[in-house]
């Protein structure tokens, strides 16, 4: 089928919930994608996060053909092999104690605000259930997720929203402060914001919010499912803080491409999960346990997180460099390879301007151009994503 036979049969049978582009990728490879008509493209949005190790990695593709020949679903009713190695690789390489994997990062958040609600009523009293999100926060799509999501844009028309969430801005620890009543029992937040324009949380924000639950007895939620898993040039965006979350989720980079999501908690907290209180039919199945220890065991590879890192530095240079050069470029922001530029125009135009050359890119709201590339390109790959970027703003 060609782009304009997919995308005839797609308005005619797919709801229309997505603003697509009108292009069809039908292949992938390492950092590039093909359309329909064999148009090559170099991909700085990898799936919104997904690829992380780029577009059918052969260590995920094969992990997913040897365990589809074996078994590719069974029910939780049942011990899953590839889901308890997976769960034993992420305890071990992070600061939490056990793992409750789902499809989504919109399930995980909805699996992090039980767990965190349970919690509550069990040692904190009754009366405790409110959850303080920030603002300009993104937490997924479903409804008690769109609500802790701070963003009105996201939740019209889908009143009555679920009681219990409270909002504050980003960085601000008095606001915070001020938030509290003696009903909040947690704090929830993306150690960097991708959705809401890429914006980092300040270290000394973190450390005073870390403070600030531990002196109030409040759980510490940390959503990254974006920026989590590597993105950041550490395996955990907290790594960059100095503090713990006690609760935190993950999803996107986790399975290579392959749909999961996993909820991490403290011993004490995870505990509150008792059989029937929460559970996933797909969650963590064979399937998608496989790929994501064949992922994971990449992504957590301390030279390979070195290489992150060193590659993020050296975009941010780039991105520098494009910044003095043009006027309607306001700052660079992000860690690792999740980055944005700010911008005083119209950022759709730059992005679709970007794609007639071959670089796919995204903007969020409509002034941040926002990259989030494979963890596995090169610097030769930055040069020309910086080259072709450069030739679209010289028109401007």
């Amino acid at each position: 089928m060609n782009t304009q036979e997919i995308i005839d049969m797609g308005q005619k049978y797919v709801m229309n919930t997505y603003g697509r582009l009108p292009m069809a990728l039908v292949k992938g490879e390492g950092p590039y994608v093909w359309d329909a008509e064999g148009n090559k493209y170099l991909d700085f949005v990898a799936g919104l996060a997904v690829n992380s190790l780029g577009h059918c990695h052969p260590k995920v593709v094969e992990a997913v053909r040897e365990q589809a020949g074996k078994l590719m679903h069974v029910s939780n009713l049942y011990w899953i092999e590839p889901q308890v190695k997976l769960a034993k690789l992420l305890v071990e390489k992070s600061a939490l104690d056990k793992v409750f994997f789902c499809n989504s990062g919109a399930e995980a958040n909805e699996g992090a605000i039980k767990l965190a609600r349970k919690y509550a009523k069990k040692y904190l009293g009754p009366e405790k259930y409110e959850i303080i999100t920030m603002e300009k926060s993104f937490h997924g799509r479903t409804l008690a997720a769109i609500t802790a999501t701070a963003q009105p844009k996201y939740q019209k028309d889908l009143d009555p929203l679920p009681p219990g969430f409270k909002y504050v801005p980003f960085n601000d620890i008095q606001a915070l402060e001020e938030a509290l009543t003696p009903n909040t029992c947690a704090v929830m937040m993306e150690p960097v914001q991708g959705e809401g324009g890429v914006n980092v949380a300040d270290y000394e924000f973190m450390q005073k919010v870390s403070k600030l639950c531990d002196d109030k007895n409040l759980l510490l939620i940390f959503d990254e499912v974006q920026c989590g898993l590597g993105r950041t040039g550490k395996l955990f965006a907290y790594e960059y803080y100095g503090v713990e979350p006690d609760i935190m989720t993950l999803a996107k980079a986790i399975a290579g491409g392959v749909p999961m999501g996993a909820l991490l908690a403290k011993e004490k907290v995870a505990g509150c999960f008792q059989p029937g209180d929460h559970a996933s039919t797909f969650g963590g199945n064979p399937l998608a346990s496989a790929a994501a220890y064949a992922a994971v065991s990449i992504l957590a590879d301390g030279s390979f997180l070195a290489e992150v890192a060193g590659k993020g530095l050296y975009f941010e240079e780039k991105l520098h460099y494009l910044q003095d050069k043009y006027p309607f470029i306001t700052d660079v922001r992000g860690k690792g390879l999740i980055l944005g530029l700010g911008i005083t125009v119209e950022g759709k135009p730059i992005a679709d301007s970007c794609q007639e050359k071959g670089l796919l890119i995204n903007c969020v709201g409509s002034n941040v151009l926002r990259f989030i590339p494979p963890l596995t390109i090169s610097t030769e790959h930055i040069d020309y994503a910086t080259a072709v970027l450069d030739e679209v703003m010289t028109a401007i």
